[in-house]
């Protein structure tokens, strides 16, 4: 009876299908999803999406930063992005004479934009799979060590023929499905990026963490830049005398709104996904990483928390580490409650089952993919306890500012003190180190981090095996018992970390005396205490295994696509350019409870009515604005529409993305998902997996009717 059930199980597997709203799609073969796009409402072409031999709307998009996504709404080089990706920028500019954050900040000139050190913005100028190139001769039986080098190598020689950074072009090989393709992205990068705009906190983060990844929300989360060139319109680094950038493409903004069932198209850059896990891995997620992770976040927060309230400067200065540490405590948080709900473990058993008995028909998938199952058994059971200390180690220890702080003291104390280190590098090494402290010591408050500090090595010592713990921590309760805040004290009074002008004074010159002080320091000897503990138990064979799980994961992924060849899969998200699409959708969270697809402006004033919630002030001139009702061409229904859901899947990276209308009009900017949609990043749930947008009529209005910046509306093409 078993194996017939599982012969009917893999029949069903065997069915083309593809969820009409899962997926991150490769821009250049989005034509394979088009008929199905069409259907959902789409009326453009592929060519439309991604062209490289004229003008489409991936001339439109950026990646931002590190990590966000924009998109240029003018002629002159106008980008919007979330609030929360121009954050650090906003904050950068802010002080308590010039608070930015509270008070928001609007450019009326263009001499009034502000540059921002550091900040860059790439286009996607075209991407071509390479994967006959940098996989060319390895067979299955090649060497693993033979295999990546020769693939790092190919990947290296790609790149550097398609790089010119003279002209700002830089190119990226990124590995697909686990390593079983390889496609080349060539970018241009733009270095001189303004801050145009933003709305203040109370508009911009309107709901703070209590609203963070929960519907229905009424957050404004966009800010304004700007993209800056050479008067030849390359890019340049920052000079007055560089002019606003001419980009291929802008996105036309639409003022016709969204209903339900509309089509709707999210094009940015999401960060990652692990769709491909087998259930040992997020049973590993579930019941042990995800927990402790949020355990040790919620911590910090907490002591952020009572700081930031007691002091406007502290407030400031910890707004962005904050919003940071919370932003995946929150999601971590979700994500586990969804993969639950979801029975992820048993699903993904099933979907195993099922490989297993495809597998068993017959002996050559037997010979390739039969060990595959029991070997992630095997490793994801010997990694489990390397984890809980490598979790430990990024969330615990380097949750300790001042110990991070020290660690970058590394290699400039050992070239120093082992005489390896020439002149030349040592004196780079000391002047970045001077630059890099007066910037540390600007965000940077010490009775936090003494506390967190404390905090921080009671977890450890309480939750880590005393094999996996420094000398310093196996004898702390000997000294000091439970007072893990006096030994805290202890150590701050005593470390010259905690000093910037003593620390100054130590780098003043490279004298071995001085470096010595360093390296014998509390703080940065608990530091070499933990790292060379990782080092020496954990890392080596973490590693391992980490890398024999990408080669059993290739060879799964292989698998499964070749079980299923009339599936169209998805490559999981890799800080690529990706194509997601859907429609715009209510959804019910739970029995009883139906949302509705939209927020609008009455929500605002709701919820800022409610005095026990610090995230809920709404600022007065909003409010004044409401009463009066003066919402200009932005006003629906004797109210102005704030956000609404649909079905595209995302996650981190997507924040700042353009939402299209089937136009390819701008209709919205993404910035979060629901809460009952963050496990998406492991498993798609249609029926709960929904990415939040800003109504982009919302963002109009407040620049327009809030902002009163007329200047950025009259160079958008808007169209009514």
């Amino acid at each position: 009876m078993r194996k017939i059930l599982l012969i009917f199980a893999l029949v069903l597997f065997q069915i083309p299908y593809v969820l009409a709203d899962e997926g991150m799609w490769i821009p250049m073969l989005i034509g394979k999803n088009y008929e199905q796009m069409k259907a959902l409402g789409f009326k453009l072409t592929p060519e439309d999406i991604y062209n490289v031999n004229g003008s489409s709307l991936k001339d439109a998009i950026v990646r931002f930063g590190g990590g966000c996504t924009a998109e240029v709404i003018s002629p002159d080089g106008l980008l919007i992005t979330n609030h929360h990706c121009g954050f650090s920028s906003i904050q950068a500019h802010s002080s308590v004479d010039h608070d930015y954050l509270t008070d928001g900040f609007w450019a009326m000139t263009r001499d009034q934009e502000l540059p921002n050190e550091g900040l860059t913005v790439r286009f996607l100028q075209r991407m071509e799979d390479v994967s006959d190139v940098v996989l060319k001769g390895i067979a299955v039986d090649t060497p693993e060590g033979d295999r990546q080098k020769l693939i790092a190598q190919r990947a290296d020689s790609i790149e550097v023929a398609n790089t010119n950074k003279g002209n700002g072009i830089v190119a990226d090989v990124r590995s697909f499905y686990y390593g079983n393709q390889y496609f080349l992205m060539v970018y241009e990068e733009f270095s001189d990026v303004r801050l145009v705009g933003a709305p203040p906190e109370s508009i911009g983060k309107f709901g703070g963490d209590t609203d963070n990844w929960v519907w229905p929300r009424h957050t404004g989360d966009f800010s304004i830049f700007r993209i800056y060139a050479s008067k030849d319109n390359k890019p340049a680094s920052y000079s007055p005398d560089n002019v606003p950038y001419k980009s291929k493409r802008f996105l036309k903004i639409s003022l016709k709104g969204v209903h339900e069932n509309d089509f709707t198209m999210v094009y940015g850059f999401p960060g990652r996904t692990q769709q491909f896990l087998v259930s040992d891995a997020v049973k590993l997620l579930i019941n042990q990483s995800n927990p402790n992770k949020i355990n040790l976040r919620g911590t910090r927060l907490d002591i952020f928390n009572k700081y930031m309230n007691s002091n406007d400067t502290i407030r400031i200065q910890y707004a962005s580490k904050y919003a940071s540490v919370a932003n995946y405590w929150k999601k971590w948080i979700g994500e586990t409650i969804g993969l639950r709900r979801l029975n992820a473990i048993e699903k993904k058993q099933e979907q195993e089952s099922m490989f297993e008995a495809w597998v068993n028909t017959n002996k050559d998938l037997k010979e390739k993919y039969g060990n595959l199952l029991p070997s992630f058994r095997r490793l994801y059971a010997e990694v489990a306890p390397l984890s809980l200390v490598a979790d430990f180690r990024n969330e615990d220890v380097y949750a300790v500012e001042l110990l991070r702080f020290s660690s970058n003291f590394s290699k400039y104390i050992n070239d120093v003190i082992s005489g390896k280190g020439d002149s030349a590098t040592i004196e780079t090494e000391r002047k970045d180190l001077v630059r890099y402290t007066s910037s540390f010591f600007k965000n940077f408050n010490i009775n936090i981090d003494y506390e967190v500090f404390g905090a921080m090595m009671y977890n450890y010592h309480q939750k880590i095996p005393l094999d996996y713990q420094p000398e310093f921590l196996k004898n702390i309760q000997e000294q000091y018992g439970d007072k893990w805040m006096q030994m805290a004290s202890d150590i701050y009074n005593q470390t010259a970390f905690a000093d910037s002008l003593r620390v100054l004074t130590l780098l003043a010159s490279s004298d071995t005396a001085n470096v010595k002080v360093f390296l014998n320091d509390p703080v940065f000897q608990i530091y070499s205490q933990f790292e060379n503990l990782y080092r020496q138990k954990v890392k080596p064979r973490y590693y391992e295994i980490e890398d024999s799980l990408d080669i059993f994961y290739r060879r799964y992924v292989d698998g499964l696509m070749k079980m299923q060849p009339d599936k169209e899969f998805f490559p999981d998200a890799n800080s690529t350019l990706r194509v997601t699409y859907g429609t715009v959708k209510g959804f019910e969270p739970r029995d009883g409870v139906v949302y509705d697809y939209y927020t609008t402006l009455d929500g605002v004033i709701e919820k800022s009515m409610n005095k026990n919630v610090a995230d809920y002030v709404a600022p007065k001139r909003l409010i004044d604005l409401y009463k009066s009702k003066d919402y200009g061409i932005y006003g629906v229904n004797g109210t102005v529409p704030v956000a609404f859901i649909a079905t595209n899947h995302t996650t981190g990276g997507n924040s700042g993305s353009p939402v299209l209308d089937g136009e390819g009009n701008l209709i919205g900017v993404n910035f979060d998902r629901c809460w009952e949609s963050t496990m998406s990043d492991v498993m798609f749930d249609p029926d709960y997996c929904r990415n939040i947008a800003l109504d982009i009529r919302y963002a109009l209005f407040i620049i327009d009717k809030y902002a009163g910046a007329q200047n950025l509306i009259s160079e958008m093409e808007i169209i009514e």
